[in-house]
């Protein structure tokens, strides 16, 4: 076997930085080198754009496939033991939750997001069965596991030449066989049986790939055969095996000639890599591109900046010129306003222009279209004090490029400001991101019993309808933060999440009112305002909370805490809370020479402070019934620190000063743009994100 090394690997750190700094990519693969034999445009929107692809059903039960067989062969390697079908099905399961609901490519087939899991999970559990059933196709001649998984990143010398980047490929299965000879098995799974002249062409190429990269690492391990084993999901109708062995053998004449017939694709990738005035042309029958995605993309690239592309900063600057050429090349005979409308085929030709008779929708289109971006409103859902628009986001489109127009999303609609919310929201079964914008419609969300559901109190309604809860029942949510500036809605909001519990049987409400706001205002409530005696009350709490615990009782008693940061810098701290007693030291003589006493005044102990006794009853209260809700205006990490906030799992925020303040409170930006009077943002674990809200209103 040839051991010739490639003499980029002598290379030192500057040469090689000099070196990389000459092509538009930093490595390549087999995949890479077959794409672009393929398809020249869907190279460069893959691997020089780096633009990820949406994947069919098909293809994510593929590597929920690989998954599963991975938690097989490792502990085949690891223990000498089969794991059961039970097993290989949890790994493709988790593989598949994985994927992110805006990464799946929906089509007629499987049209919402719930049908593309429904028909992968489908897919990968007849893959699972079919191997599990004929697994000795696999297992009837391997003596030993060598390597599963493997990740292999070489420098490759290839039909004797120094291949001037280095390959990267993850390789899925090496044995030693019972005779001794070293295969690479990889797994595919197939709709349809590979034609066995078709994988003699194209297999040769990926085996050879293979084979160099393993033996690179590996010299005293030469691989002897490559196979190809095949898993056709949908069943046989001649009752024949589903799983199909292609063997790849790999003695030295044969290496040579593979090696000859990967180098000519090879080479052709180097050169165009290499040569930033390249012209990538796309190939209209390529059945295993998306024509929709491809045009997106080629337009994309004729009006859109370079920062709207996921590059890597390495390759910015050298992708950043060519991207220039080509676009000013193209704006030279086309107008910057032909852009590729979302996802259909052909250019569509749209003004830019923001016009009066636009509604809301259509000037948010057109905005992100003027930066390259496409996107299409699907849904404007209208709340109190908000609206949500829905948006379908192009393949392709980078999502946080969008978070940096909201300045000129709100421009364009006329706003102060827009929030866009950093996760995918769901509705009616599709994934979207979703853009809220403020607005007053004049009406008011009013207080209504019919909102509570037993031990849920009602908060508000988001901007799909729906009632935000906290619900005091949940052992995961039993304390509340509230934040929110004057005006905000923060008084209100406490008013009516006191009036939802009374309703809901809590008949225990203590009220610590610092400011005095509540003061013979809440009947039926225990209201307290003077520090002094908020101090007591919240010290005798705790001692009534160490009872419960040693008796058992669990009644529910709400302690609403408002503006608690004041109350906290205004109590007792230090020495103040020190306990002094008049305690005896000795004896000295008194009168006649009689020997008295002698007494001092000493610290004998400390009493805990307010944040002490609020901390107790916080930690220890929740399984005793104890349910807190703490409200501040000041949103400060002095006030609001890490232990305050694990303490409060449900984070209510309405109208902040500053964004600052909103990470603060909720860990991301976003209170800052409420329209106030109401409009609040909650986080809880009972919601997936932070969930926009209008909360209700109790004269």
């Amino acid at each position: 076997m040839r051991t010739n090394v490639n003499k980029y690997t002598l290379f030192t750190n500057e040469q090689l930085e000099e070196h990389f700094s000459n092509f538009l990519i930093d490595s390549w693969s087999y995949s890479g080198v077959a794409t672009f034999a393929r398809n020249e445009k869907e190279f460069e929107r893959r691997y020089i754009y780096r633009e990820p692809s949406r994947r069919s059903p098909a293809t994510v039960a593929g590597t929920a496939y690989h998954a599963a067989l991975q938690a097989y062969f490792e502990e085949l390697r690891d223990e000498g033991n089969e794991v059961s079908m039970a097993i290989m099905q949890e790994a493709a399961f988790k593989s598949i939750d994985e994927v992110k609901a805006n990464d799946w490519k929906l089509g007629k087939k499987a049209p919402t997001v719930e049908n593309c899991i429904e028909t992968a999970t489908k897919i990968a559990n007849a893959l699972i069965s079919n191997f599990y059933k004929e697994r000795s196709l696999y297992t009837s001649e391997i003596a030993r596991v060598i390597a599963v998984e493997v990740r292999t990143d070489q420098w490759l010398v290839v039909n004797g030449v120094d291949i001037p980047l280095p390959c990267h490929g993850q390789i899925d299965l090496i044995v030693e066989l019972t005779d001794g000879r070293i295969v690479i098995i990889d797994h595919k799974s197939k709709s349809a049986y590979t034609d066995d002249a078709e994988l003699a062409y194209t297999g040769a190429k990926q085996a050879i790939v293979y084979a160099l990269s393993w033996e690179a690492t590996h010299p005293e391990l030469p691989i002897d055969e490559v196979w190809y084993m095949e898993n056709k999901y949908s069943i046989n109708k001649d009752g024949t095996p589903q799983l199909r062995k292609k063997v790849i053998t790999l003695d030295p004449d044969t290496r040579r000639l593979y090696e000859a017939i990967l180098y000519e694709p090879l080479r052709r990738v180097m050169q165009a890599t290499s040569d930033p005035d390249y012209l990538y042309t796309i190939n209209d029958a390529d059945p295993m591109a998306d024509r929709a995605e491809l045009y997106d993309f080629w337009a994309r690239t004729l009006i859109a900046d370079i920062d709207d592309f996921n590059i890597p900063e390495s390759k910015k600057l050298l992708i950043a010129r060519r991207h220039k050429k080509v676009r000013d090349a193209s704006t030279a005979s086309i107008t910057p306003k032909v852009i590729t409308s979302f996802r259909k085929k052909a250019a569509t030709f749209i003004s830019y222009e923001l016009r009066d008779d636009m509604t809301p929708q259509e000037k948010i289109e057109h905005t992100l279209r003027s930066f390259g971006i496409m996107a299409r409103v699907a849904h404007v859902l209208g709340a109190y004090s908000s609206t949500s628009y829905l948006l379908e986001i192009g393949a392709g489109v980078k999502i946080a490029n969008i978070a940096s127009h909201a300045l000129d999303i709100a421009n364009a609609i006329d706003v102060p400001s827009v929030r866009v919310l950093p996760t995918l929201s769901m509705h009616q079964g599709h994934s979207y991101l979703c853009i809220e914008a403020p607005h007053r419609s004049g009406d008011t969300l009013m207080w209504d019993e019919k909102y509570l559901k037993g031990k849920r109190i009602p908060i508000g309604l988001n901007n799909f309808g729906e009632t935000v809860h906290w619900d005091i029942d949940n052992q995961s949510t039993p304390h509340m933060l509230i934040c929110g500036a004057t005006g905000s809605g923060k008084s209100v909001c406490i008013k009516s999440t006191i009036e939802y519990a009374r309703l809901a049987g809590v008949k225990r409400i203590i009220v610590l009112d610092p400011k005095y706001e509540f003061i013979n205002k809440l009947p039926g409530c225990e209201v307290i305002a003077d520090i002094a005696d908020i101090e007591l009350r919240m010290k005798q709490l705790v001692e009534e909370m160490q009872e419960r615990a040693k008796t058992g009782a669990s009644a529910y008693t709400l302690i609403v805490f408002d503006e608690f940061a004041d109350a906290v810098s205004s109590a007792r701290s230090g020495k103040e809370l020190d306990i002094r007693e008049k305690v005896e030291v000795g004896t000295k003589r008194g009168p006649m020479g009689l020997l008295i006493p002698k007494y001092e005044i000493r610290t004998v102990g400390r009493e805990k402070s307010l944040e002490e006794n609020l901390k107790m009853l916080l930690q220890k209260g929740r399984s005793l019934g104890y349910r807190i809700v703490a409200a501040t205006q000041r949103a400060s990490t002095k006030v609001i620190t890490g232990d305050a906030k694990v303490n409060f799992p449900v984070q209510v925020c309405f109208r902040v000063p500053k964004a600052v303040d909103s990470k603060v409170v909720l860990d991301e930006e976003g209170a800052e743009t409420l329209a106030g009077h109401g409009d609040g943002l909650i986080k809880s674990p009972e919601y997936f994100g932070t969930v926009r809200f209008q909360g209700f209103y109790k004269p």
